[in-house]
């Protein structure tokens, strides 16, 4: 029955041709074997950047903390020697305090 079919029966038939098993030219193989093995080869490459970014954010995260502790450290080593010295600047070449006018 032609009823029966989802398209008219010409093109049935003439689909149905391609739905049978094919072999590809070695060629072809090849390119697609290629293909998949540049696909595993970038995969594999990215899954190592990411490795990376991860090391790089923690040695980040691990920087970070330690500037923050050196600047609470500078904040408090400031305050005392505001508090002995007053307002001023210092040279860090010779260590002469100069008082604020």
């Amino acid at each position: 029955k032609i009823s029966t079919f989802k398209y008219p029966l010409h093109i049935y038939q003439q689909t149905n041709l391609y739905m049978k098993n094919k072999k590809l030219s070695e060629k072809e193989l090849q390119i697609l074997k290629e293909y998949q093995n540049k696909t595993n080869e970038i995969i594999a490459a990215l899954g190592g950047i990411e490795l990376q970014f991860d090391v790089l954010e923690t040695q980040k995260e691990k920087a970070l903390d330690e500037f923050k502790v050196l600047q609470e450290s500078q904040i408090k080593t400031g305050k005392e020697l505001q508090d002995k010295y007053g307002e001023g600047n210092i040279n860090l070449e010779d260590g002469e305090f100069t008082p604020n006018k």
